[in-house]
């Protein structure tokens, strides 16, 4: 067991899944050599040549394409999108190939490629480097959407994505990046949290995709977040005083709504946190599912809190994303309600 940041979990999923599996490859910009932008594929080269860990041109779409090419000929190619902001030219081969192969060619072809992206603000990269798009990925049949909210789990799902059999989209968040988040600070705070989750295991282990986790039991009302959003719901919860379940949804396809709806079902109040824009948020499925299942257990209106509808503000970036107050302000109406 070892304590390690996000990125270096992250990296210790790939080198060990490189090292059980030649298939294994990985691939994208600046990963080689130079190990990424975060230095998330530091030393995978030299360990494993250039050949399993390579650099590529600046070209989301061919990085995407050559992995889905290499995918239906037996490799398993983990390629990094520099950040997630950069992942649009390759939208068509993600949706119109990667998505369709299993089910345009009857199960003939699978395609087991994962696509990382760093996600989220929190480094003042401005409008096209701090974008959260995750919900333009859980709208496409055949896509797996990961989001981890802790280094334990960043390794253990990212193991599982390299090992399914289908294209999944890991979103990681930059802001979890280099250490634990409490909630309240804008950056990872030391020594190491309450909020910490666990040390690291060195050697191979996976955790089920779609399977989320209760971060923190409660029984006065539920509040489901992922990503960075966890750290900011256990603190708002702690803060405002409220005996809050947090779900920590890992997973957003499959979404494991069998533990949501047994939490709102207990609590009889939901509010629903995350750091993408509010309009077709992924919070707004989220919203409609427990609107279906859980009527005639809610006590109250169901609240989203989320990032503003506007192209992200640089120079604002802080007010932006939902914070302990404005979500214990949600957290208030729903109670009081």
């Amino acid at each position: 067991m070892a304590r390690m940041t996000m990125i270096e979990a992250v990296r210790s999923a790939m080198d060990v899944s490189m090292a059980q599996d030649d298939n294994v490859v990985v691939f994208g910009e600046d990963v080689g050599y130079f190990g990424g932008v975060f230095r998330c594929t530091q030393g995978l080269q030299a360990k494993y040549g250039k050949t399993r860990c390579f650099d590529t041109p600046i070209s989301e779409s061919g990085i995407v394409g050559t992995a889905i090419g290499m995918a239906a000929y037996g490799l398993k190619p983990c390629v990094e999108i520099q950040f997630a902001d950069y992942m649009y030219p390759a939208y068509d081969q993600l949706t119109q190939e990667a998505a369709r192969i299993r089910y345009r060619s009857n199960g003939d072809f699978t395609c087991p490629i994962v696509v990382r992206m760093p996600t989220g603000g929190g480094i003042f990269g401005g409008q096209t480097h701090s974008q959260s798009p995750e919900a333009l990925f859980t709208h496409v049949c055949g896509l797996k959407v990961i989001v981890p909210s802790n280094p334990y789990d960043a390794k253990g799902l990212l193991i599982a994505a390299i090992e399914d059999p289908d294209p999944v989209m890991f979103l990681e968040p930059k802001r979890l990046y280099n250490g634990p988040f409490d909630g309240h600070h804008e950056r990872p705070v030391t020594p190491w949290s309450k909020h910490d989750l666990g040390e690291v295991p060195e050697g191979h282990y996976t955790i089920p995709i779609g399977k989320a986790e209760i971060r923190r039991a409660g029984s006065a009302v539920t509040v489901v977040a992922y990503g960075t959003m966890v750290h900011v719901a256990l603190a708002a919860a702690e803060d405002a005083g409220i005996d809050a379940e947090v779900i920590d949804l890992r997973s957003l396809l499959p979404l494991d709504l069998d533990t949501i709806t047994n939490s709102v079902r207990k609590t009889g109040r939901c509010v629903v946190v995350h750091e993408a824009t509010l309009t077709s948020g992924f919070g707004a499925e989220v919203v409609a599912l427990v609107q279906e299942n859980c009527f005639y257990h809610l006590e109250a209106p169901i609240v989203r809190v989320a990032g503003w509808d506007t192209p992200y503000p640089h120079a604002q970036e802080w007010d932006y994303f939902p914070s302990p107050g404005r979500l214990g302000q949600a957290l208030a109406e729903v109670m009081g309600a």
